[in-house]
């Protein structure tokens, strides 16, 4: 099965080709998803050597994340998966930052905008996911007796935090170093979306909208 994944959302912008017994990937740190993403999507067809219609699904991080980069991502997922009549595929920040058989509970954290967060804690069957600055994502997440946790994902900015409120903590590594790698796996053991327009990007606490000077 070939996989075509593309990220906005995490760490920049990543691209990566998924055939089943090699992986191509190109990725950057930087936010250049408006200016080099369809030259870093093109060029990794190119040199797996494969044209769009070539492709069995095409995967795209839904995040939460960088606003921006995953507005881009999501827009060029869906127009490539029209073009082409590709399936489609949409996998959350979380569940790709998430290594395979992390311990629960579990706290998987995404950086978004500056001094502001998105966390999705899983615990057995329930999980519960917030946005907003820190200390308030941490507040409602983190509730009960302190004890063990995992922690994945961007754990810079709440390491200590959580430290501080009598956790244990222990930080996982990412499943991939690259998102859109990441995505491309899991997208192989996820269903196609029915129709692009169910693709529901996960935009967590959208930057404010301020209104134009009169």
């Amino acid at each position: 099965m070939r996989i075509l994944a593309i990220d906005g959302a995490l760490r920049g912008f990543s691209v990566a080709l998924d055939d089943g017994s090699a992986v191509i990937a190109d990725a950057s740190r930087a936010p250049d998803a408006l200016e080099r993403g369809l030259g870093r999507i093109e060029d990794v067809l190119s040199r797996a050597g494969l044209g769009l219609r070539q492709l069995d699904r095409i995967a795209v991080g839904t995040g939460p994340g960088s606003f921006t980069g995953l507005r881009i991502a999501v827009s060029y997922a869906k127009a490539l998966a029209y073009g082409s009549g590709v399936p489609l595929i949409g996998i959350s920040s979380y569940d790709a930052l998430e290594p395979d058989g992390a311990p629960l509970p579990l706290l998987t954290v995404v950086s978004g905008r500056r001094n502001v967060i998105c966390a999705r804690r899983r615990s057995g069957r329930s999980q519960e996911s917030a946005c907003g600055a820190p200390s308030v994502v941490l507040d409602r997440l983190l509730i009960g007796p302190p004890g063990s946790l995992a922690l994945a994902g961007d754990t810079e900015d709440v390491l200590a935090q959580i430290a501080e409120r009598g956790w244990n903590v222990r930080a996982l590594q990412p499943r991939d170093e690259i998102p859109a790698v990441a995505i491309a796996a899991l997208a192989r053991v996820r269903r196609p979306l029915a129709s692009l327009h169910a693709l529901a990007p996960d935009y967590g606490e959208a930057p404010a909208a301020h209104p134009a000077a009169s």
